[in-house]
């Protein structure tokens, strides 16, 4: 068997810098190394990009980058180069990769940022490509598009950081209280508020545009969450087992996310079957509609009425051994290490169809 090379890439200048860690770490630790050469490429907060050879237990704790294996190393667009460039020594060398699994998640990272430059260096990589990234990752964007496919979306109103605040806040009051004021290209829950008057929603709006300077303020839905796992292109994507947040507390911020105090994840979801049918055939929609392909986890709301309400898509799911997208795959009969081949395969043999 042929040994292929893959390069994992984790951290990122994002604020999701510690999420990717984690997911890296799983992603490295699950792929099988009779298969694969995983070559690990590292990028600091501040932006600096490394090759690693330590633990993936120094990964997790954050102190890959102080380790001795690091040195100095970037993913080439050139395309002639097909991988990555180093320094060893005094010297630069080149290293060829077969792919690249991209686990980072949020901005410069999961939002077309990375992949525009894995399009320019013509290697395969695991996830949905630069536009669609982009597009998925804007929360205001992925609504409009999905509305017009068909799905319904909470009522909001976008406004960016140098537009007037209060008259945005004003045109919100309008959709009722309470409201969720999000950044519209931020993830795992960061930034995001739920506002029950007015002086809630103005600093819900500031706390909103530190992390980003486009702004979405979103009706509230009654009902609760659902997810679906989503794997592959073409017509018929391969959707997982549905699973669902079952909420204690206001919604599913960043701390509930990956501490699960007092929330609960629910998989299988509690659906009816024909609820559950209504559930797969949206997120399908939802995934061609936006681009998408490799993987993506898409999540809706089941309203208390029966509807179908569209929330976002995450194109770079949390990927920890107990996270919720191979969670799903794993209930589907899918385990980590076949997962990860699938990945790898279709990415392989998607820009092999694209030569």
């Amino acid at each position: 068997m042929t040994i292929q090379h893959i390069a994992v890439l984790f951290g990122g200048k994002s604020t999701e810098y510690g999420v990717s860690l984690q997911s890296a770490a799983s992603v490295i630790d699950h792929l099988d190394r009779s298969k694969y050469a995983v070559i690990m490429l590292g990028i600091t907060r501040e932006g600096a990009w490394y090759r690693y050879n330590g633990s993936t237990d120094e990964i997790r704790n954050d102190r890959w980058h102080y380790h001795a294996s690091c040195i100095p190393a970037f993913l080439s667009p050139s395309r002639s180069i097909a991988g990555i460039v180093e320094l060893t020594g005094t010297e630069y060398r080149t290293v060829s990769v077969d792919a690249v699994i991209p686990v980072l998640h949020g901005r410069n990272g999961e939002d077309g940022t990375v992949q525009g430059l894995l399009e320019l260096s013509g290697i395969p990589f695991i996830g949905c490509d630069t536009m669609s990234s982009a597009i998925s990752m804007d929360k205001a964007i992925a609504s409009t598009l999905v509305r017009a496919a068909g799905i319904q979306t909470a009522a909001s109103v976008t406004v960016w950081e140098s537009e007037d605040w209060e008259a945005a806040a004003g045109e919100a009051m309008k959709l009722g209280f309470p409201l969720y004021v999000k950044p519209s290209r931020s993830g795992s829950s960061f930034g995001i508020t739920k506002a029950y008057d007015l002086a809630a929603l103005l600093q819900g709006i500031r706390e909103a545009f530190s992390h980003d300077g486009k702004v979405i303020i979103e009706q509230n839905i009654d009902g609760f969450e659902v997810g679906c796992a989503v794997l592959g292109s073409g017509e018929e994507p391969f959707i997982a087992e549905i699973d669902e947040i079952e909420l204690a507390g206001e919604f599913f911020d960043y701390d509930e996310k990956y501490s699960l105090r007092t929330s609960q994840i629910r998989l299988p979801a509690r659906l009816e079957a024909g609820i559950a049918e209504q559930v797969r055939a949206a997120a399908q929609i939802i995934y061609k509609t936006l681009g998408c392909s490799g993987l993506a986890r898409v999540d809706m709301f089941v309203t208390n009425d029966g509807r179908i309400v569209f929330n976002e898509v995450n194109t770079m799911p949390g990927f920890t051994a107990s996270s919720r997208y191979p969670n799903m795959m794993r209930h589907s009969g899918v385990s980590y290490p076949q997962l990860m081949d699938r990945l790898i395969e279709q990415a392989i043999a998607g820009k092999e169809r694209a030569r």
